[in-house]
């Protein structure tokens, strides 16, 4: 299994993923469809050549998709009951076709489960960069992980 128990976390690992994307015009074009988003900036080229970015726009919600995605693998993989929540989504810098991107995963707080004693929550920060190293995306996932069965 992957993923890890919530034992085996403690605050302050992290983790460099080692899958890195680069996202094309069919990625953009399929998740805007697929979640109904008509927005011109992911959609229209020549509309997205008149925004001030000249091109089309990466839809944020797959740039979010995708960093949460490339972590699982090596987060919770196998372990995890359920996300609790995402907080402090920020994408402070655009995501265009072609762009590279990797993620990294930082633990920040770890809690006991007061209601399930077979689980704990965990609380990553992950970062999802460009090849230019520019932060294209950030926020904290708070998962209900289980622990090492006994």
């Amino acid at each position: 299994m992957a993923g890890r128990w919530f034992e085996d976390w403690t605050v302050g690992d992290t983790i460099a993923h080692d899958i890195r994307r680069t996202v094309t015009e069919t990625d953009n074009l399929l998740f805007s469809a697929m979640t109904y988003n008509p927005q011109p900036l992911h959609i229209d080229a020549e509309a997205a050549k008149a925004s001030e970015f000249g091109q089309i726009l990466v839809n944020g919600t797959f740039t979010f998709a995708l960093m949460v995605g490339v972590s699982v693998g090596e987060t919770t993989l196998g372990t995890l009951i359920a996300n609790l929540g995402y907080d402090k989504l920020v994408m402070p810098n655009p995501v265009f076709i072609g762009d590279t991107l990797r993620a990294e995963t930082e633990v920040v707080e770890l809690k006991e489960s007061r209601s399930r004693p077979n689980a704990g929550i965990v609380t990553f920060r992950h970062r999802s960069l460009n090849q230019r190293d520019q932060v294209v995306c950030e926020c904290f996932r708070t998962a209900l992980v289980l622990r090492k069965p006994v």
